[in-house]
């Protein structure tokens, strides 16, 4: 069947095959590619109409045609406000890309002065289609749309978007998969430089907006999180949310609800969800990713055997407790970097004295102090064998030392600006500098030669990685470029940038599989990067200012950040759960390192000391 797309037809469903309707004439393919087959819906602003596309193999899209009703046409300032609201759905599905729980754009257009829309079809239920069909949504079902769609969430609002109008109709469950996609980006705004945008109307749907949104017309990500919890709510309870507020007390009343019906919760579901529909913007997680990593640690099933035992959700041969059993003493200026030679023996540390020091791991006592750059010294790197020290400076020069007698082998100078990060691939062939001047430097660390120059990043080089099998590098941008680049180490092309960080990368670190990165920000915030799909596994936002260090334990279990306010955090990095906290620092904390057993933890700081941290095992952990 092809449906006219005419909207004064009387009779607009005809046959297949034909061109033009039987009932009024009108052209049935639009701008020669579309056919609508059958009216999907309508509302207030327009129709939508499941349509093929004759130029893809007559594939299955979505029409959405403009077509305010007459109240809204006859309001001039309704009808600016809601032909803006077509118009931007287009723009914010370009800009959000081909996300998959997020239809694609195929088309936009105007003919015969009405305004279209082409999109993917969701082949789907949306979730007030389910809710109708099947009841109320269990717990375990809560907690599975929210693993699935605080991502997304975090996806718009990463790029500056909010949709500002979640509800039970804007979900869909694909068919193929089960995945939910967000639908309806007609009212979505976008965020300027993360902070709350007047909107000119209030948009939103009643009973799911929050009041900041309905009564100011001003919207936060902390406003998406609102309205997916309270659909999260409504799914539960079978209930309208406005049957569930009391505006008297200011509180939800869906526990209540569920008590009658004899429903039970999971309590740390319950608290997600509570924060999320707090009443003031303050009180709600600041992004998808607070949710989510708190969420993430209420599912300890994600981490069970087979077996029918629970395993729990962190080994407890991991270390929690750790002491500080040395502070190392003697530059003049902040400590900047440290690193641990492969054989865990010698452990070296750089100063904004202009010096290096060398010092013996196990006991802390020091081997001797380098001296021959005439600027701050900026980084550090040991060679894979344990042989060569390399050193970058603020006096624009590298030098390689020979770790075992101090012996200064090489300067390599010439170059345009100071390095910030150096890393040595695992085989030793290739060192490669984070610079100033916003480039990654490339050398043969065995010839000396100048191997290449990455380009790419639009503020300097913080920090860089390279992956455990030698072939990416990660490159993390300062300044005003927010973003974490991967390059391929065989031919200097970029392979991929990571976008998501508010403000400077000031570290970067593999997994020791290589099949995930950790990055630290001055957006104070870490996250976990999955390599496959270039995406993230979580974000955590715990911390209270800037994360300048990060380290990953050699066995992969354990997550060091160390910030700006002097504390060293553990995480345990699958699940993100914090493990411990360090604190005897005076100063922020500058870099971290484990050693190769992954039983010590060193660091420096602004405070001119060098800390070794020892793990303490308890007697359920000693093997």
């Amino acid at each position: 069947m092809s449906y006219c797309l005419n909207p004064h037809c009387q009779n607009p469903e005809n046959p297949a095959g034909i061109k033009f309707c039987q009932s009024c004439g009108n052209e049935l393919q639009l701008n020669q590619r579309y056919r609508a087959l059958s009216l999907l819906g309508e509302g207030g602003f327009g129709r939508t109409f499941i349509a093929e596309d004759g130029d893809r193999l007559n594939a299955t899209c979505v029409i959405k045609q403009f077509l305010p009703l007459p109240q809204v046409q006859q309001n001039s300032n309704l009808l600016e406000t809601a032909t803006k609201m077509f118009a931007q759905e287009a723009q914010r599905l370009l800009q959000l890309g081909d996300h998959p729980q997020i239809p694609t754009l195929f088309a936009d257009f105007a003919i015969d002065g009405r305004l279209y829309l082409v999109q993917q079809f969701i082949n789907g239920k949306t979730l007030l289609q389910e809710l109708d069909e099947n009841g109320p949504f269990s717990s375990d079902k809560i907690k599975n749309l929210l693993l699935d769609l605080l991502p997304v969430l975090q996806f718009i609002h990463e790029r500056n978007v909010i949709h500002r109008d979640i509800k039970p109709e804007n979900i869909l469950r694909q068919k193929s998969d089960g995945k939910y996609v967000l639908i309806d980006f007609g009212v979505a705004k976008q965020l300027s430089n993360n902070v709350l945008v007047k909107t000119g109307t209030k948009i939103g749907t009643e009973g799911y907006a929050p009041i900041e949104q309905l009564r100011g017309g001003k919207a936060y990500p902390a406003s998406d999180l609102y309205s997916l919890g309270v659909t999260c709510i409504h799914l539960m309870t079978d209930t309208n949310p406005d049957e569930l507020y009391d505006p008297m007390k200011g509180r939800w009343l869906w526990r209540e609800e569920l008590i009658k019906k004899g429903m039970t919760i999971d309590r740390r579901l319950e608290k997600v969800i509570d924060k999320m529909v707090q009443e003031w913007v303050n009180d709600r997680y600041e992004s998808a990713g607070g949710a989510l990593a708190d969420l993430y640690w209420s599912l300890p099933q994600r981490f069970m055997s087979n077996s029918p035992t629970v395993t729990p959700l962190i080994n407890p041969a991991i270390p929690t407790t750790w002491k500080c059993i040395h502070t190392l003493t003697g530059h003049q200026n902040y400590a900047i970097a440290v690193a641990i030679s492969p054989d865990g023996e010698t452990l070296a540390s750089c100063s904004y004295d202009k010096t290096i020091k060398v010092w013996h791991l196990a006991t802390g006592n020091a081997i001797g102090t380098l001296t021959a750059h005439t600027g701050w010294v900026s980084c550090l790197a040991i060679s894979p064998d344990g042989q060569i020290l390399v050193s970058g400076s603020l006096d624009n020069t590298l030098k390689l030392w020979d770790l075992g007698s101090g012996n200064l082998l090489q300067t390599w100078d010439g170059l345009n600006a100071y390095p910030l990060s150096i890393a040595i691939s695992p085989d030793g062939g290739i060192l490669a500098a984070g610079c100033f001047d916003s480039t990654v430097k490339l050398w043969d660390l065995t010839t000396g030669m100048a191997v290449g120059t990455l380009t790419g990043h639009t503020g300097y080089v913080e920090s860089v990685a390279i992956a455990p099998d030698g072939k990416t590098l990660a490159s993390g941008g300062g300044y005003d470029d927010h973003t974490i680049k991967l390059w391929d180490l065989s031919t200097g092309l970029e392979q991929a940038t990571l976008q998501g960080h508010l403000a400077s990368v000031r570290a970067v670190a593999f997994t020791p599989n290589g099949q995930q990165l950790v990055s630290g920000s001055e957006d104070k915030t870490v996250k976990l990067w999955d390599l496959q799909t270039h995406s993230q596994t979580y974000s955590l936002s715990t911390l209270k200012d800037w994360v300048q260090a990060i380290a990953v334990s050699p066995d992969g279990e354990i997550l060091a950040c160390g910030s700006r306010d002097r504390l060293i955090k553990l995480f345990h990095l699958r699940t993100g759960q914090e493990l411990c906290t360090l604190k005897w620092h005076s100063g922020p904390i500058t870099s971290l390192a484990f050693s190769p057993e992954g039983n010590k933890l060193v660091s420096s700081s602004w405070d001119n000391t060098i800390k070794i941290w020892q793990a303490v095992l308890s007697p359920e952990n000693k093997t």
